[in-house]
């Protein structure tokens, strides 16, 4: 498993001893680090250009048909990248041709040993744009003579999107493309000042990845993406477990995991990991991760049972309606931040986000005490469009969450069309209240309905 061919082998052990829960699964003899090594290609980018499992260590020029059947390239319908692909957290290699596309097959051949490469971290798919046309022209993909290669991926944000390979066509060099844009959900942390922060929203459970590896690995990259909506993720490079955090959750051999649950409660979730391959290191880290989650939402479940009623509604952002928009947003009111949501998710989002900036007793950096004349409320962009076509004419129908600062009495107002976490959010209202955002003028005065 080592240098093969141009290439030299990653050195990725975790640390510790790769074997100590289950063993050594290849006999005696038989480094499980070497095994790590290849797996999780990613010390630089431009490193090996191996991986996959143990029986992958080959040429990269090796054609399709050496390869096993889950590296398969897949064909892609409209209704298999609707159900399989948009947005489900895994990153894939596509292929857009027709029959008389030039270059298809030597892409294929290429995507084959890349796609090998990597299973489990990346999948592969080819669409026949002449038999889905429909899908072509939704994701922008227009053909000339030549076929494409995109990665559909979450380099940047939460929602998956394309990105067009125009290098070389040779594995090393895709391969190098596929792992730039391997998701990047986890935050790389130095173990020596981490601490899992307090309060963070939403109220998600934290889970942290100890490796004794310089960068994060691919295999961490590849499920902080199926879990980019559902858990916050650290990574850190460690090299023995003297650390005080390690030691009092019992941690005594790498690589390890660890979680912070709802309620605050760290622990051990796992060390010594053990794996044969990427594919089923990827699919253990999988089920950690959704055992955890399950306990974290029984737990969320409990908290909430117990808290008072009282409670509950007193820390709720109401809707605004034409009911109650006197009372929340009228002239007595100086700011009034509205969270405009298109879809029961964001509502959720923004609703989490504006309780706890809400219950703050200061802004930071506002110099601004009046308490009551700062109002939250929550707008349904489906049922209010005559109100939000008062700020601008389009009713804003493109954003599925934003953030409206109205002053009622002035008729002025500034949007925030980012994303809403709770830091944007919060930097949002204190530079409204501090005056240093531009404000607009209202078309007309809003009406609600």
């Amino acid at each position: 498993m080592g240098g093969q061919g141009n290439t030299k082998s990653f050195s990725f052990s975790f640390g510790g001893n790769p074997g100590a829960s289950g063993g050594n699964p290849f006999g005696g003899g038989f480094d499980l680090g070497d095994v790590f090594s290849n797996l999780f290609g990613g010390g630089s980018m431009g490193g090996s250009q191996h991986g996959g499992s143990a029986g992958s260590a080959r040429s990269n020029t090796g054609t399709s048909s050496q390869h096993s059947g889950a590296a398969k390239i897949q064909d892609v319908t409209t209704q298999i990248f609707s159900k399989e692909i948009s947005d489900q957290g895994i990153t894939w290699l596509l292929l857009f041709y027709t029959p008389e596309s030039k270059g298809q097959f030597v892409l294929e051949s290429v995507m084959q040993d890349v796609v090998h490469s990597l299973d489990g971290a990346l999948r592969a798919g080819k669409v026949n744009c002449d038999n889905e046309k429909s899908l072509c022209k939704k994701v922008g993909v227009s053909l000339g003579k030549s076929a494409r290669l995109f990665i559909y991926s979450y380099t940047t944000t939460e929602k998956g999107s394309l990105h067009e390979y125009s290098g070389e066509h040779d594995a090393k060099s895709l391969k190098t493309f596929c792992q730039e844009h391997l998701p990047r959900f986890s935050k790389r942390v130095d173990i020596g000042q981490f601490s899992f922060p307090p309060n963070v929203l939403p109220n998600l459970p934290q889970v942290l990845l100890l490796s004794s590896k310089k960068d994060t690995p691919v295999m961490w990259r590849a499920i902080s993406g199926i879990f980019r909506n559902r858990l916050i993720f650290y990574d850190a490079e460690v090299h023995d477990v003297s650390h005080p955090l390690l030691k009092s959750l019992g941690v005594k051999n790498l690589p390890a995991l660890i979680g912070r649950t709802v309620n605050g409660e760290e622990l051990l979730l796992k060390d010594g990991i053990s794996v044969k391959d990427l594919r089923s290191g990827i699919r253990e880290l999988k089920t950690l991760l959704e055992s955890f989650e399950k306990k974290n939402k029984k737990l969320a479940s409990n908290q909430a049972n117990k808290k008072p009623s009282s409670q509950r509604e007193e820390n709720k952002v109401p809707l605004l309606t034409a009911s109650n928009a006197e009372e929340i947003c009228g002239e007595k009111t100086s700011v009034c931040i509205l969270g405009v949501f298109g879809s029961t998710k964001a509502k959720g989002q923004l609703e989490a986000v504006l309780s706890e900036i809400s219950q703050k007793t200061l802004i930071r950096g506002q110099n601004y005490n009046s308490g009551s004349a700062l109002s939250y409320a929550l707008l349904d962009k489906n049922k209010q469009s005559t109100f939000l076509s008062s700020f601008d004419k389009s009713g804003f129908k493109s954003s599925d969450k934003l953030l409206i600062a109205y002053k009622p009495r002035r008729g002025r107002y500034a949007v925030f069309n980012g994303e809403v976490t709770l830091e944007e959010a919060e930097r949002f209202v204190g530079s409204v209240l501090n005056g240093d955002v531009q404000l607009s003028r209202t078309k007309q005065k809003p009406v609600l309905w």
